[in-house]
């Protein structure tokens, strides 16, 4: 089965740069969503949280996040307080998010964050 995928992240996050060489070495088709450029669907930062949970998603070993000050970083106690963050402040979204069409052995659709060379390989065949 072909896999299809759509890699949202920030082109000059390493993380980043590893998946989307990874995935094109091995000919899957990515459409990159550059949050930087295009922002966060909110219906898409929705079904991320609703798939993995807001704590996931939300990168506090990234730069974005130990630049908010205490009184910001406090203030994101739950999934609508780090939806607003991660909306006005993507670059505190952990990278990449992905989500998955037609992949043998994964609901599509699914959705991962992370770059995990074994769980993609496993995706990808």
């Amino acid at each position: 089965m072909t896999t299809f995928v759509t890699l949202y992240g920030i082109p000059n996050c390493d993380t980043v740069k590893k998946a989307r060489a990874w995935l094109a070495e091995r000919g899957v088709d990515v459409v990159f969503h550059d949050f930087k450029k295009q922002g966060v669907p909110p219906e898409h930062l929705r079904r991320w949280t609703n798939a993995v949970g807001w704590e996931k998603l939300l990168n506090r070993q990234g730069t974005t996040w130990r630049k908010l000050d205490a009184t910001a970083q406090a203030a994101v106690h739950d999934e609508a307080s780090a939806a607003a963050l991660l909306t006005a402040q993507p670059s505190a979204i952990r990278r990449p998010v992905v989500e998955w069409r037609q992949v043998a052995g994964a609901a599509d659709g699914e959705v991962t964050v992370g770059f995990a060379p074994d769980d993609w390989a496993r995706r990808v065949g």
